[in-house]
């Protein structure tokens, strides 16, 4: 049965054989394809044609040959809106700017535009730059922690790590690394701690030390890690389920309206302008920090517990700026 491959696939079958220097021709590329000569020289036709392959036959070697000795098909059919998807990602390759990860993405970007046509280009308009990435701030993490980290958790291996959460002593772990997690300018890995026998979740910026141990894992049966974080707002999450509701002044009501902010939300608004905000979460703590955030213009109205929370975390603010 003849092998079904598009024709792009095909075409950078042949330009391989033409750069091996064997001269191959219709008969052999054909044979090598499964297809018909008639194909094979369609294909040539339009390399030579629509492609601007400098393509010729050398009646001498009864095979074909590029006149241009380092002339290369592109690996890439791109349109121009696919070269400004590619010119925008690349952009946003800042905000990964002093991460592990920042050097790998920019190798990969290097090869994507050596593999491009040199005939495509992209107008941008007068200016040489016209976009502009603002990069969030990134968490700095110590030098090996991630390529460690990482690599047990592709291999399923168990780390030993020395943690370090802020205003305490560093503990000595056990984990079992099951994923990793990237978050607002921070990596975590999520995985069985075996000091409080439970899924944790570890920044990957207070592991000082980390070492792979010879122990394989297996993930527990019962992890999902989708399912675990479903209804969270944040990197917290928990086994509870809150539906919370929050009035926002109608001076931010816009704001509030034009972005997701969670898969949960239903927006309710108010006669006066203003709007109450629902949505359920599996953990309050971040759900906190972005309402103060948002000072006066926004006030919890269910449930009471989290009320009293917001309103005690308010007063104690308050005493911090008591005039002396």
């Amino acid at each position: 049965m003849a092998k079904y491959k598009p024709q792009h696939s095909r075409l950078l079958f042949i330009d391989r054989e033409i750069n091996t220097g064997k001269h191959p021709n219709c008969s052999s590329l054909a044979e090598e394809w499964e297809v018909s000569c008639k194909t094979i020289q369609r294909d040539l036709d339009y390399m030579r044609y629509q492609l601007n392959a400098p393509l010729e036959y050398s009646a001498k070697h009864r095979g074909y040959f590029y006149t241009e000795k380092n002339f290369k098909l592109p690996a890439i059919d791109i349109k121009e809106s696919d070269l400004f998807a590619i010119y925008l990602a690349d952009k946003l390759l800042i905000q990964y700017e002093g991460t592990p990860l920042y050097d790998s993405l920019c190798s990969v970007f290097q090869k994507i535009e050596h593999s491009l046509p040199n005939k495509v280009s992209l107008d941008l308009g007068n200016e040489p730059s016209r976009f502009t990435v603002f990069p969030p701030s990134n968490t700095i993490i110590r030098p090996g922690i991630w390529e460690t980290v990482s690599s047990a958790i592709r291999s399923s291996h168990r780390l030993e790590i020395e943690y370090q959460t802020p205003g305490r002593d560093p503990s000595i772990r056990m984990l079992d690394p099951y994923h990793g997690v990237r978050y607002e300018g921070d990596w975590y890995v999520v995985g069985f701690c075996h000091l409080r026998k439970d899924i944790l979740t570890f920044s990957l910026a207070r592991i000082i030390n980390a070492k792979i141990l010879p122990d394989i894992f297996e993930i527990s049966t019962d992890f999902d890690f989708h399912k675990l974080t479903g209804s969270h707002f944040g990197i917290h999450w928990s086994n509870d389920e809150i539906k919370v509701k929050i009035l926002f002044d109608k001076s931010v009501a816009g704001y509030i309206k034009e972005r997701k902010w969670h898969s949960t939300q239903e927006v309710l608004q108010n006669p006066d302008g203003s709007l109450v905000l629902s949505l359920t979460v599996n953990h309050l703590l971040e759900l906190k920090r972005w309402i103060l955030s948002w000072g006066n213009m926004a006030q919890v109205l269910e449930p009471k517990s989290f009320v009293e929370d917001v309103r005690q975390t308010i007063v104690e603010m308050m005493g911090r700026y008591k005039k002396t």
